[in-house]
């Protein structure tokens, strides 16, 4: 006897039986996901040091029926979990890392809540829809770069899609980030009595002043799509003394790895012109890899931003009103460069308050962060069970 062949009307009746339960399970699990926010956001850690958050996230899902590995990729806080046996893979992304001095400021505690409420609803589909749901603990968001070691280490080759929420003020549906590259710099000088012996020395942070007035006039000549931005960490100890010593961290960013690879060197000259006027030395190291542009998979954003009004949420597809970070980064973007890849952005109706304000951790908090975390889940879960179903 051949193969049954299931009727239209009987798959997507299977479809819409699937998306149910996956919301159902979020449903189910939502208590779980407000204290996976609420743990995080009590105990943020930076990157690299994400030690306790891994070991929760990872503990939570072995618990859940995952099999987890633990530091993947040669990252000590990067962990990969694994349910089902599907002959398609799926990737989850859960974010963990906060910010110096600011906390959770980025939400990565609601990106990791709603990341472990998608995987684990889709576990319970996994055989379904012949999927192996992999949630993925990728650190060092925050200049680390560590989904940017992680595809180099082959974690996502053969991923047949890999998707994330993001809070932020507003919903907004099309990741548009900037690409970036992550800088130390450094002046060395010679130190002298500021005013007995001035002469013997050679000041450093007159070498970081002079660099930041020609970024401020290089500016004019750049791209509208390039940010230059930074802090001096260090530029001496004491008024008396002449600085031996200036140390920064400054970000370039532009639309696409092409054009940073074009403007990098003109930033760079600028702070070669504050050694040179200065008789100091001069050194940067780039302190992570950099991050791409963003290539969004529409089909698959189409799908959850249909699913997103069903919730009550509108993610401006047509991009009629500015919304998301589109001049932020994130290396996400890299992961869009080995596999199909979405990054909506979930408001939290933070306004005035937005990502990276030490106010915007507390509202990650709030009934509306909550709401982003379990709508986040659903969303994610929804919309693979609706892409999936349709290839089977």
């Amino acid at each position: 006897m051949g193969c049954q062949v299931m009727s239209r009307a009987d798959a997507e009746q299977r479809r819409v039986e699937l998306e149910r339960r996956v919301a159902a399970t979020v449903h189910a699990r939502a208590g779980e996901l407000l204290e996976i926010r609420d743990q995080l956001y009590a105990d943020p850690e930076v990157k690299w040091q994400e030690h306790a958050s891994a070991q929760f996230l990872a503990a939570r899902l072995e618990h859940a029926g995952f099999s987890v590995d633990r530091g993947v990729a040669g990252l000590p806080t990067a962990f990969l979990g694994k349910s089902g046996s599907g002959s398609t893979r799926i990737g989850i992304m859960l974010e963990y890392d906060a910010l110096p001095g600011m906390g959770h400021a980025c939400g990565h505690n609601i990106i990791a809540a709603a990341g472990f409420g998608a995987a684990v609803a889709l576990a319970g589909v996994a055989d379904d829809l012949d999927l192996t749901v992999e949630a993925i603990g990728a650190p060092a968001e925050e200049g680390g770069g560590g989904k940017v070691l992680m595809a180099e280490a082959g974690l996502f080759d053969g991923l047949e899609l890999a998707m994330m929420i993001h809070p932020g003020p507003t919903d907004a549906g099309w990741c548009r980030p900037l690409a970036v590259a992550h800088l130390d710099v450094h002046f060395a000088g010679r130190a002298a009595h500021a005013s007995t012996y001035p002469e013997r020395g050679v000041n450093a942070n007159d070498a970081m002043v002079i660099a930041q007035v020609a970024m401020g006039l290089l500016r004019q000549q750049l791209p509208e799509s390039v940010r230059v931005h930074g802090i001096v960490s260090n530029a001496g100890e004491a008024p008396n003394a002449i600085p031996e010593s200036a140390t920064g961290h400054w970000y370039i960013r532009a639309r696409t790895l092409a054009e940073l690879e074009r403007v990098f060197p003109r930033v760079i000259a600028c702070f070669e012109a504050g050694a040179h006027a200065t008789g100091c030395s001069f050194s940067y190291q780039e302190t992570s890899p950099r991050y791409s542009e963003f290539r969004n998979d529409e089909a698959l954003l189409e799908l959850f931003g249909e699913r997103a009004k069903e919730l009550g949420r509108d993610l401006d597809l047509d991009e009629q009103n500015p919304g998301g970070m589109n001049t932020a980064s994130t290396d996400m973007a890299n992961v869009s460069l080995f596999t199909r890849a979405i990054h909506p952005y979930l408001g939290i109706d933070s306004l005035p308050v937005v990502n990276h304000q030490t106010e915007f951790a507390a509202t990650t908090m709030t009934d509306a962060g909550a709401k982003a975390a379990i709508d986040g889940a659903i969303l994610m879960a929804r919309t693979i069970v609706a892409e999936q179903s349709a290839r089977i």
